[in-house]
């Protein structure tokens, strides 16, 4: 149905980087989610009050609440589709996070709902009525669920959206939910065993933990967790690509929603080269950059001497301490300056952020292994973080 309806509503829906595109996925879901949400809730209401089931009831009234995140869904990818304005430069697209985060919010108020009706249910048990109508509803609800679950996800890896992740999650813990309400019924039904309390129970911490492991998704990128790995590795690849790049460091990505990425970097390009030649080739770098990732990126040119035969001896001595104390520990922006009665060693040393030692005492345990070496090296060491 969701392609049948994008084939009809979204223009250009192929182009899935494209925010429009994104915004238009984003609401035609949310109004498909509006739309089955209520109509499941009706089925449900219907078959809890005929059947007197606590489960039954509290899984209506969970659907109903989902409805309620596929609005927030909607409006959150409405609103992460505007433009950039003067306060927000870099537009709105952290709305879509938010949005997640709210329907990961409603799951776990729902789930301690039904903890909460579930517990009354087991003190104070009551008969359920058993009718072949509410087995029909209970099977079509796990069947649209499923069918919600399949859609939000694959939407969601494709558009990479943690709003849409969230959406599938609750989704899913809806059809497991229901699942147990069926069986619960099905087993009072010829068993004479009242569980209903009891599968509400289950029910309901499954649905807290899909509720947190959700709100944890959403959380991390509003933090500013670290780039994706794969995503480091196309920039890499790219930048490197080019002949007269040596090295890269000091890589940021800031994320301000998705399709709507900044990034930095430090290229490393001969010290002798065209300057003209080498400004030219940052520029095709980041135009690249923008139209492979779609982002927007920044590139700081780093001059490197290449044919010093100091320079290259002093770098491989200090790189030689710097495995000594660990592999882990790469550096970066050598060059020495030399003086009447000493020579200072300057560079980068990047750590990653796991690392045992602090940066005062890898700092202080480079500079004397260096002293010991030659008492007229002096280093001036910077210490960045890097993922391990």
């Amino acid at each position: 149905m969701i392609t049948l309806l994008s084939n009809i509503f979204i223009k250009n829906r192929t182009n899935r980087k494209d925010p429009a595109v994104r915004q238009a996925y984003g609401i035609l879901c949310g109004a498909v989610g509006i739309f089955l949400n209520l109509c499941l809730f009706t089925g449900k209401f219907v078959a809890g009050t005929v059947s007197n089931s606590i489960a039954i009831t509290a899984d209506a009234f969970n659907n109903l609440s989902d409805a309620g995140s596929s609005v927030i869904t909607l409006i959150g990818f409405r609103m992460a589709g505007q433009k950039p304005d003067p306060s927000h430069p870099f537009g709105h697209g952290r709305i879509e996070y938010i949005s997640g985060l709210l329907v990961s919010v409603i799951i776990l108020l729902m789930g301690a709902e039904l903890l909460k009706s579930s517990v009354a249910k087991i003190i104070h048990p009551e008969e359920q009525l058993f009718s072949p109508m509410i087995i029909v509803i209970l099977l079509a609800s796990i069947l649209v669920k499923c069918y919600m679950f399949l859609y939000n996800r694959q939407l969601g890896k494709k558009l990479e959206s943690a709003a849409m992740a969230a959406t599938a999650t609750d989704s899913l813990s809806d059809c497991l939910a229901t699942s147990a309400v069926l069986v619960s019924t099905l087993i009072a039904h010829f068993t004479g065993f009242a569980i209903d309390g009891w599968c509400g129970v289950l029910v309901g911490l499954f649905i807290c933990y899909a509720g947190y492991s959700a709100a944890k998704d959403t959380v991390s990128p509003l933090l500013g967790q670290a780039p994706d790995r794969e995503f480091v590795r196309q920039i890499n690849d790219i930048v490197m690509a080019h002949e007269n790049v040596l090295g890269i460091h000091d890589l940021i990505v800031h994320n301000y929603g998705p399709g709507r990425v900044l990034i930095s970097l430090h290229a490393e390009v001969p010290a002798d080269g065209n300057f003209l030649a080498l400004h030219d080739m940052i520029d095709t770098i980041e135009h690249e950059l923008r139209d492979t990732l779609n982002c927007h990126a920044v590139i700081h040119m780093d001059p490197i001497c290449v044919g010093d035969e100091e320079t290259t001896r002093l770098k491989a001595l200090v790189n030689g301490y710097l495995q000594e104390i660990s592999e882990r520990l790469t550096m970066h922006d050598f060059r020495i300056v030399t003086g009447p009665t000493h020579t200072n060693l300057i560079f980068d040393v990047a750590a990653p952020y796991d690392f045992s030692m602090t940066d005062s005492e890898l700092e202080t345990q480079l500079k004397e292994r260096i002293l010991r070496d030659n008492p007229t090296y002096f280093a001036v060491i910077e210490i960045d973080k890097q993922m391990a």
